[in-house]
């Protein structure tokens, strides 16, 4: 029988945790596509990919009480719905966060070392990767003081911001900026990526310690304090930089303390950026080498995979898998589509996720039905107003994920 992971992880790491993996690379980078997308309206993006993000959290939250097992959707939709939709949901969430991390990875080094972040990338995955070996304790620790320094920096860039003079000249008429309700849609699409995260809370249900009270805090305070974070961020960003200069940023964070006259906090607010990317890599690699692990259990993956270290009760394996992974993506990926594939992956993985809380009962924690239903036909939604490209390559993987699978349990029959 596998072995069993420990329970060492209380309320306050959870929420370390879930906040590492959501106020990570995301809120530096994303406001400036989402306000191409949305303009003006990008206030209202936010509001709604807020919206789409409390749905999945709950829904996430009661799954994840009732079945505390590593894996998260991987483990609900198995129990829920049937072995092939949670494996569907395992293999979105496996591909497109592999791909998430070596995405994250790489912004780290093009902020650290701009042309050479490939081998920093790679230095920084094989690092983290060792740290986790050591127990998910530690990195529970090491994401906390990441977790601090990141808030601290975009606390800065927030009074910044609302401290500052008014919004400076807007960017050449080239910057276009669309104010129409797709384009509010595929700003929301764009933020809900800054948003993904809360299912690292899940991910660790294992290792939670009484995971019926704790996770469901845990996603709550974690994703409330997101919430406050790019809200305020979102009121700076717009106060000081027109729509049309923040879409045609590179570094809209760090444009908007130059425009606001403190130019001199533009370094630490790169520092911050680099930083906030190393603390979701970090939550990333924890949170698929889970669903690495629950699907290795139930034999979608090598069972070799489920193998868990009899003195650290860690999934070493799995997490050697996963950092190997992510390394070889490194080195031979050009990853700019991957990160439309991963919001992909994570919108079809949400939508399991609230397929599966609508078979909840009362008596198991069921959310208010009007929560899951709302989150399905939200998420199915955003996934529709991703570029083509994105559609097409995530549906384009899921069918090889498909493929895979009847092979695999065609053997097994």
């Amino acid at each position: 029988m596998p072995g069993e992971l420990a329970r060492r992880l209380g309320t306050t790491d959870a929420v370390v945790v879930g906040l590492s993996a959501m106020i990570g690379a995301g809120v530096f980078s994303a406001f400036a596509p989402a306000a191409a997308s949305a303009g003006p309206w990008l206030p209202a993006s936010l509001a709604l990919a807020a919206v789409v993000a409390y749905c999945n959290a709950t829904s996430s939250a009661r799954l994840a009480a009732r079945h505390p097992e590593s894996g998260g959707t991987y483990v609900y939709g198995r129990r829920r719905l049937g072995p092939l939709w949670g494996y569907l949901a395992g293999w979105g969430f496996t591909v497109g966060k592999t791909a998430s991390c070596a995405a994250m990875a790489l912004t780290f080094g093009s902020y650290v070392l701009p042309g050479l972040e490939r081998p920093l990338a790679i230095v920084a995955v094989a690092v983290l990767t060792l740290l986790n070996l050591y127990g998910v304790r530690r990195s529970a620790g090491v994401a906390r003081v990441i977790v601090a320094f990141v808030l601290a920096v975009l606390a800065l860039v927030i009074v910044a911001g609302l401290a500052g003079g008014g919004p400076v000249a807007p960017a050449p008429a080239s910057a276009h900026v669309a104010a129409d309700g797709w384009g509010v849609l595929q700003g929301a699409g764009l933020l809900f990526f800054a948003f993904a995260g809360y299912a690292r809370i899940a991910t660790l249900g294992e290792e939670v310690r009484d995971p019926a009270r704790t996770i469901p805090r845990a996603v709550g305070i974690a994703l409330g304090v997101t919430l406050a974070v790019y809200a305020l961020v979102t009121l700076a960003a717009l106060r000081t930089l027109p729509a049309e200069s923040l879409a045609a940023s590179r570094a809209p964070l760090a444009d908007l303390v130059v425009a606001a006259g403190f130019g001199g906090l533009a370094p630490v607010v790169r520092a911050g950026a680099a930083v906030a990317a190393l603390g979701a890599l970090l939550a990333l690699l924890l949170g698929v080498s889970r669903t690495v692990l629950a699907m290795a259990r139930e034999r979608d993956l090598p069972a070799a995979l489920s193998a868990v270290d009899p003195v650290r009760q860690t999934p070493r394996r799995a997490e050697l898998a996963v950092g190997g992974a992510v390394i070889v993506l490194l080195l031979v990926a050009d990853l700019r589509e991957a990160i439309g594939f991963s919001s992909f992956g994570v919108l079809v993985y949400y939508a399991v996720a609230n397929a599966c809380a609508l078979t909840l009962r009362r008596d198991e924690g069921a959310p208010p039905r009007a929560v899951p239903v709302l989150g399905l036909a939200l998420c199915v939604l955003l996934a529709a107003t991703l570029p083509a490209a994105s559609v097409l390559s995530g549906l384009a993987v899921f069918a090889a994920g498909l493929a895979i699978y009847a092979v695999r349990h065609r053997r097994v029959c």
